[in-house]
């Protein structure tokens, strides 16, 4: 047992022998005992009076003066009083250092709690969504910013990737926004301002768009000449024949690029889908296959078609046609001679669904995240050598995206791929004759 505790006994145990003694020789023992009891008890309230009192008022002064177990209590509270307020400094400047350190980011912060409430935020958020402090501190999010995909997002509840809306305060400048759970039902808002890289990627655009027009004039002419040229190969030397072939191949493959060039510019320029139809997939895709049959010629490919009869799908004819055919001649294009390709249009609980599978060469896994990428090719020289742009699955994964659908690829080397364009089940709900927006 701790001394001080003994301590104590022993002084209620002296106490008590005392009193019993005096007690005794005046005669009245009891009462003697009673008077002493109130002493102890007096004693030890006067004592939680001062603790009440030095709680209460004057917690950073000195603890009163006393001895014995009273002065063990108010020295082990002024220690663990001590300890606490340490470790509230400590905390106080790594929080400091935290909002400091935050405060610097060149991204914006908006700390949220339960129901998007406004906890926290930092200079580049104010200076971004035009927040105020302390005004916003204590409101909800959604009633400063009522952009409808960002009060999609925040509805959401979680993290369903990254949305871009204009500034409140500036309507030229471009943001992202992302919303990232953290801790017990706490959020943070994270906003980005991309409006340089949305105007470089405009004017990446405008260029390839502007040379694409430019190069196109001079590439007909050229083609034109060169066709003619080789209607009336008899009246030229031989030693140009072959020259001739060459050139026209090349700029016919330079037209190509042209024209695949032109289509992504229009599909990133506009990203709004016009003038749709409720298309006959299985008439498109059988022209296809046909196309597909004469583009194999003495390769021989053996080319199956399955789709659904009446099974059709509404949206923009050209586009869709431009997205099927690419899928179905990139199949053509790298599949071995006498090899199977079957092209299957059907489907399911889950949506519609075109399905383009070959027994090619196949594709390693690490290709296949940046298949859709522009210009990027598995293979250059054998790109090249089948006459191919690079941007044909660049196509497909714009004209998808415009019609609400994404692109599935599965492939292992030496067992071929396998396309599949997944279109959601409301693409056929539309009446026939409805015009898009």
């Amino acid at each position: 047992m701790n001394s001080k505790w003994m301590t104590e006994l022993w002084r209620a145990g002296g106490l008590l022998l005392t009193v019993l003694i005096v007690g005794w020789f005046f005669g009245h023992t009891l009462l003697f005992l009673l008077l002493g009891a109130i002493v102890y008890l007096a004693w030890h309230v006067f004592n939680l009076v001062r603790l009440e009192r030095w709680l209460r008022y004057g917690e950073k002064s000195d603890p009163p003066a006393s001895t014995g177990l009273w002065g063990d209590v108010f020295n082990e509270i002024y220690r663990l009083e001590m300890r606490s307020r340490k470790q509230q400094r400590k905390l106080a400047r790594t929080l400091n250092r935290f909002e400091e350190a935050a405060a610097a980011l060149p991204d914006g912060i908006v700390v949220l709690s339960t129901n998007g409430i406004i906890e926290w935020f930092n200079t580049a958020a104010r200076d971004m969504l035009g927040l105020r402090s302390p005004q916003d501190i204590g409101q909800r999010v959604a009633n400063l910013l009522r952009h409808p995909d960002f009060i999609e997002l925040l509805s959401s509840g979680g993290p369903t990737g990254t949305i871009e809306l204009p500034s409140p305060v500036n309507g030229e400048i471009m943001l992202t926004a992302q919303i990232v759970p953290y801790g017990r039902e706490q959020h943070l808002l994270v906003t980005r301002d991309i409006t340089r890289v949305r105007h470089l990627e405009q004017v990446r655009r405008d260029f390839v768009a502007n040379v694409s027009h430019e190069l196109r004039t001079p590439l007909t002419v050229l083609n034109g000449y060169l066709e003619t040229l080789n209607e009336s190969r008899e009246e030229c030397p031989k030693s140009w024949v072959r020259s001739l072939q060459l050139m026209r191949q090349q700029a016919k493959r330079m037209q190509r690029l042209v024209n695949d060039l032109l289509m992504l510019s229009r599909l990133e320029l506009d990203n709004k889908t016009h003038h749709q139809t409720l298309i006959e997939v299985p008439g498109m895709l059988a022209a296809i296959v046909q196309e597909a049959r004469a583009l194999s010629g003495e390769r021989k490919h053996r080319i199956h078609l399955e789709a659904t009869p009446g099974l059709q799908l509404y949206g923009n004819h050209d586009e869709l046609r431009s997205a099927f055919s690419n899928l179905v001649y990139n199949a053509v294009q790298y599949t071995p001679a006498g090899g199977e390709i079957h092209v299957r249009w059907f489907s399911d609980d889950r949506g519609l669904h075109l399905q383009v599978e070959d027994t090619g060469e196949g594709i390693a896994p690490q290709h296949i995240p940046r298949l859709t990428e522009r210009f990027y090719r598995v293979d250059s020289a054998r790109s090249r050598e089948s006459g191919g742009t690079g941007l044909g699955l660049a196509i497909v994964k714009h004209v998808l995206s415009r019609h609400g659908a994404h692109l599935r690829i599965q492939s292992e080397l030496g067992k071929g791929s396998i396309f599949t364009c997944d279109f959601p089940e409301q693409a056929v709900t539309r009446a026939p004759g409805a015009t898009g927006a």
